[in-house]
């Protein structure tokens, strides 16, 4: 196992913790302290994968990367690979958002189970009000997932016995579930 070594433009892949030593010597900003052999050792030789950086100064490291590379080019062809394997970024906030309200839209004619979870307000006998979440499922005939979580809403607002001041979530809330059952006679 190699040894990388960066402090600022400096840098170089080292083979022995030795050389490494002699790298930093080289530096005439660096001042080591009597354990840094046995300190980059230690790192050497542990399992730890994670950089090791030795603190030079009051504010200034070095740090070390474990590598299998055998020279600086070779660690940057590695570097180059390693970081183009990462570009398979996680999706962003927005692309998840657009990709949910893609899947609500989508359509498919038939039935379809939703489930909402919404805040119901509830008087007491003494006139106080309280949110209470209630879940309410429905099977219904729509075309999409939109289609039901609009139809669900527009029936629970219009009945007598929920009041106006219930709030309900959004269509892509973790608390709205919706799944295609089967599409209708016409689909098929």
């Amino acid at each position: 196992m190699n040894l990388y070594v960066r402090y600022f433009d400096h840098e170089c892949v080292a083979k022995s913790v030795e050389e490494s030593i002699d790298f930093l010597n080289s530096i005439g900003d660096i001042k080591l302290e009597s354990n840094t052999a046995n300190r980059i050792t230690t790192f050497l030789k542990s399992s730890n994968l994670y950089p090791f950086r030795l603190k030079v100064s009051f504010s200034n490291y070095v740090l070390f990367l474990k590598t299998e590379a055998e020279t600086l080019e070779d660690f940057k062809i590695e570097e180059a690979n390693r970081k183009e394997q990462k570009v398979e970024r996680p999706m962003s906030m927005a692309d998840k958002k657009k990709s949910i309200l893609e899947a609500l839209n989508e359509q498919k004619i038939g039935w379809w189970d939703g489930v909402i979870t919404f805040k119901r307000v509830l008087t007491d006998r003494n006139g106080k009000c309280q949110y209470v979440d209630t879940r309410f499922r429905a099977r219904l005939k729509a075309i999409s997932a939109m289609d039901a979580y609009n139809r669900i809403i527009d029936h629970l607002k219009s009945r007598d016995d929920i009041d106006p001041r219930s709030q309900f979530p959004a269509a892509k809330s973790p608390s709205c579930q919706f799944t295609f059952l089967e599409p209708t006679d016409a689909e098929q």
